[in-house]
């Protein structure tokens, strides 16, 4: 019988060394095993891009108006009796001289022929008071009269004229109040609602009138602006009277072009605001009495200004920066100036110049030297040209 007599610490040996390089084959596994990384470059940035121009840029300045008739008039009866008849519709346009209503012209008719005849009775004494008074004259030329009757004769002479000047007045009045009784439109525009039926009995002290007619064209919009604004527009309208664009209130729809006809001489000291008006040519009935648009008033041009979409411009710690689009299309911060905004284009006055491309939406991505893939701008909405912010 053979005693085999085996040492520990042998028996332990291959154990340890077994896990000793399975540690090192399992890192060498993952290293042979995996692929290796490479770099991939980040993917360009889709933002919008558009060219910046050059072209005139009027500047203008936007208000709130209102439309105001220059001219409404209340046509009252200005004699009395019973209105007889009436020949306007409600809302119908009428002209001046327009025949409006009728009064009882019967009694005014009467005083007429009543001071006519009167006149008539002092024209023929007075012809025959003439006959007289010459005849006498001769005869006391000749010897055969007296002299006192030439001077009675004369004086009645002179009463009769002044009798038939008076007779004259007289007839004329009742010929005024004659055609009192003929209602008639003073101006030319649009006929109010109705305020006396026909067959009432009306008196020319009655504090109501007929209706109101109301003046649409030429027609002015009063609107203010801030006194800060006073001196540009001063000095332009020295040059020439400035034009005034009225539109709808969401500036949509252009209404009406107008002038500038008057300027406050006083600022409303508690809101440092000054009243302008313009007057408009209004035949198409574009603009309403009482009614509320935007005023746009067009204070200058500044011509060859570069201009791009306001939206290009961002704020930044040092002021306002507009990213440029490089050749390579890489986007790139610059520092500009910035002038006026008019329909949302910004004049830039330095800092670009015309034909260089601008990010103008997707800027909040971008730093300097990103890769950018532009994208061109959806069609926009059709602008009013000419007339300004």
């Amino acid at each position: 019988m053979t005693n085999r007599n085996t040492s520990p610490s042998r028996a332990r040996r291959p154990m340890v060394a077994g896990i000793v390089c399975l540690a090192i084959a399992i890192p060498a596994y993952r290293y042979l095993g995996a692929a290796p990384k490479k770099n991939v470059a980040a993917p360009a940035i889709p933002v919008v891009v558009q060219t910046a121009e050059r072209r005139d840029l009027p500047v203008t300045l936007d208000a709130i108006g209102n439309v105001q008739a220059q001219n409404a008039v209340n046509v009252k009866v200005r004699v009395d009796g019973q209105l007889q008849q009436v020949y306007f519709r409600e809302g119908q346009l009428v002209h001046a001289g327009d025949l409006l209503g009728l009064v009882d012209p019967r009694t005014y008719q009467a005083q007429a022929l009543q001071a006519k005849a009167t006149l008539d009775k002092d024209q023929a004494q007075l012809t025959s008071s003439l006959v007289d008074y010459t005849r006498a004259q001769k005869l006391a030329a000749a010897g055969a009269g007296p002299t006192q009757t030439v001077d009675t004769l004369r004086a009645q002479v002179a009463a009769l004229r002044a009798a038939i000047e008076g007779d004259q007045a007289n007839l004329d009045i009742a010929k005024l109040q004659l055609s009192f009784t003929r209602i008639t439109s003073p101006i030319t525009g649009r006929t109010g609602q109705r305020l006396i039926d026909a067959g009432a009995i009306v008196h020319g002290a009655d504090t109501s009138g007929l209706v109101t007619i109301t003046q649409l064209d030429p027609i002015s919009i009063q609107f203010s602006v801030s006194q800060d604004e006073l001196p540009a527009i001063m000095a332009a309208n020295s040059k020439a009277p400035l034009t005034v664009v009225a539109l709808t209130r969401d500036n949509n729809q252009q209404l009406a072009s107008g002038k500038l006809a008057f300027i406050d001489s006083q600022v409303n000291s508690g809101s440092g605001q000054i009243q302008l008006k313009a007057d408009f040519a209004n035949a198409n009935g574009m603009l309403w009495p009482g009614e509320l648009v935007s005023v746009r008033l067009l204070e200058g041009t500044i011509n060859g200004a570069t201009v791009v979409p306001a939206t290009a411009v961002q704020q930044g710690q040092q002021g306002s920066f507009i990213y440029l689009v490089n050749a390579n299309n890489t986007a790139s911060p610059r520092q500009v100036r910035v002038g006026e905004v008019v329909d949302g284009m910004q004049q830039i006055i330095s800092g670009i110049e015309p034909g260089q491309n601008v990010v103008t939406a997707g800027q909040f991505r971008l730093t300097d030297g990103t890769k950018v893939s532009p994208v061109q701008p959806a069609p926009a909405a059709a602008t009013l040209t000419g007339d300004g912010q």
